[in-house]
């Protein structure tokens, strides 16, 4: 294998969606031949997120390391996942807070709202919740600069929207919690991420502390609220299927067409139009509900 060889294999393997594990194998080893005669981090960081991918997180540390060694900010914030999360089956608040500090210090916005939170948590520092609202106050200036189109828009907005709940200041926390629904549905039509998925259900639901559904402008995601109570409504794209929740046994369980679900996590993950996640088609999928 020479290097052109390898960058081929590394191109037409890294988009298959569900590949052999022959190709797993050729994919992985061209991404090694090349990190060894290259020394180029970029390979490292992809390598790293496979392994994340596929949860084989010991590899992945590895990788972001070796990528970190290299001076790499992403590396630095995967880094900070990988401790502050303790993947590899041990947490380590401290070695979190180094990594994430130092890619903040590079301009990196999901280190600095994860900073953020550990201000706000106490984890590796003393709780300061006071540092923690200054550092959200200024990643919302620069996602606003930005046209709300920067970077982790979505956490950053859904904090700064508690704070504003926080405050009595409902009509801004409403705002940004709006423009955060928006910019996730983007991301959710594309990549259907659980930790996404649970970003915009608990968006959702603290949204509707605020305001209630409009009945006559509803779309899949309000589904996260309506679904945890008695419901019936219809889905309509590429024809009308029923959606409704019932009571069993104390919890709501979900029927769509002749599919059952236990919850609207298994719901979200599941459900599917036309073969594909209803996430993919969010935003063409018409919500009615039926009286």
């Amino acid at each position: 294998m020479d290097r052109l060889e390898a960058e081929k294999i590394v191109r037409q393997i890294r988009d298959i969606p569900s590949p052999t594990e022959e190709e797993i194998f050729l994919y992985t080893d061209a991404l090694s031949f090349l990190i060894e005669k290259t020394g180029d981090t970029g390979y490292m960081m992809e390598l790293g997120g496979y392994y994340y991918e596929i949860k084989n997180y010991d590899l992945a540390l590895k990788y972001y390391e070796m990528a970190a060694d290299r001076d790499n900010t992403s590396a630095y914030t995967c880094l900070g996942y990988i401790w502050y999360y303790g993947r590899t089956g041990q947490k380590d608040y401290d070695k979190a807070f180094m990594y994430y500090s130092k890619a903040m210090k590079r301009g990196d916005l999901v280190s600095a709202y994860k900073v953020a939170d550990m201000y706000k948590n106490g984890y590796s520092v003393e709780k300061n919740y006071e540092e923690y609202k200054r550092i959200i106050r200024r990643l919302y200036t620069v996602i606003e600069r930005n046209g709300f189109r920067r970077g982790p828009v979505s956490d950053i907005l859904t904090r700064y929207a508690r704070m504003m709940m926080e405050e009595g200041k409902n009509d801004e926390a409403i705002k940004a919690f709006r423009i955060a629904r928006r910019n996730l549905t983007d991301s959710l039509e594309w990549n259907a991420f659980w930790g996404d998925l649970n970003v915009m259900k608990w968006l959702i639901g603290d949204l509707y502390k605020l305001i209630e559904p409009n009945p006559d402008d509803l779309d899949i995601y309000d589904l996260y609220y309506l679904l945890t109570k008695p419901w019936k409504g219809v889905l309509i794209y590429d024809g009308e299927t029923e959606v409704e929740s019932l009571m069993e046994d104390g919890e709501c369980i979900i029927r769509f067409g002749d599919k059952w679900f236990r919850n609207t996590d298994d719901f979200f993950k599941k459900a599917t139009v036309t073969g594909e996640r209803i996430t993919a088609h969010a935003r063409d999928i018409e919500v009615r509900q039926k009286e």
